[in-house]
């Protein structure tokens, strides 16, 4: 496992589901962890169980940022840079979906997934990676998902932020690798997380794909063992990262597929 002692590391949506779990884990292997999200209750909830399990000497703190302001997102920064002088790992895990067709989705929806899911994580990846070039070193990890790679019915608007994400994430790369930063794409299917509290008005998803879908502490802990290596994706489960693969191979088979196999919402 990853030895984070003495490391600092970064997590937005940080107060429930895969952010959670991977300030946890993080914290578990020594790290100093800063969470950021709106519900300061959740967050001090976490802060306290990353105190419990992490190094005694270690520092975790916790900021109400809503990732969908521009505003606050810089002034969070600007709080992160007082607690500490460097951060070693950027983890932009905040995000939400909805599961609607589009044309009955409400354009307000449409739009505040894009701040939260691309706009917030496109600047706070900005402000945290130029203090990144300063220090030589970092690794930014971003949560996209395999329905960026795989688009099924009533998820258009939420798949279109993620891949958004997946390709902001591939040119960063290139740019960042030069000044020794890390950029990693974690593209799961679907996680047993409150996400499908939000996205999934029927209430009935998760249990209709329940044979794969994957555990967010087993997750977080694939995504907390790339830390500070060069891996480029995280693609979970694995089978969906061939599909995604297959599925440009063959649109047409693929659509097919999608529009029946993956019409579960």
């Amino acid at each position: 496992m990853t030895d984070l002692l003495n490391q600092t590391v970064v997590i937005t949506g940080a107060s429930s589901g895969i952010g959670k779990d991977v300030a946890i884990n993080s914290a578990k292997l020594g790290a100093n962890v800063i969470l950021l999200a709106r519900n300061e209750e959740k967050l001090l909830a976490v802060k306290n169980e990353c105190t419990r399990v992490g190094a005694e000497n270690a520092s975790h703190e916790y900021l109400s940022v809503d990732m969908s302001d521009p505003k606050q997102i810089s002034d969070g920064v600007d709080k992160i840079y007082t607690l500490t002088n460097k951060v070693d790992i950027l983890v932009n895990a905040a995000g939400f979906g909805d599961f609607s067709n589009y044309l009955d989705t409400e354009f307000a929806t449409v739009e505040k997934m894009f701040r939260v899911n691309v706009l917030g994580l496109m600047l706070m990846t900005r402000l945290i990676a130029s203090n990144m070039i300063g220090q030589g070193n970092g690794h930014i990890i971003n949560i996209g998902s395999i329905a960026g790679k795989i688009t099924t019915p009533k998820s258009a608007a939420y798949s279109a932020t993620k891949a958004a994400v997946i390709a902001f994430s591939d040119g960063l790369r290139l740019e960042l690798k030069p000044f020794k930063i890390h950029v990693t794409t974690v593209n799961p299917g679907p996680v047993a997380t409150n996400f499908f509290d939000v996205a999934d008005h029927g209430g009935n998803y998760l249990d209709s794909v329940k044979y794969f879908v994957l555990d967010p502490n087993k997750l977080s802990w694939d995504i907390v063992n790339s830390f500070n290596t060069n891996k480029r994706e995280i693609n979970r489960p694995r089978y969906m990262g061939l599909a995604a693969v297959l599925y440009k191979l063959a649109p047409s088979v693929g659509d097919l597929l999608a529009s029946t196999f993956g019409n579960r919402k």
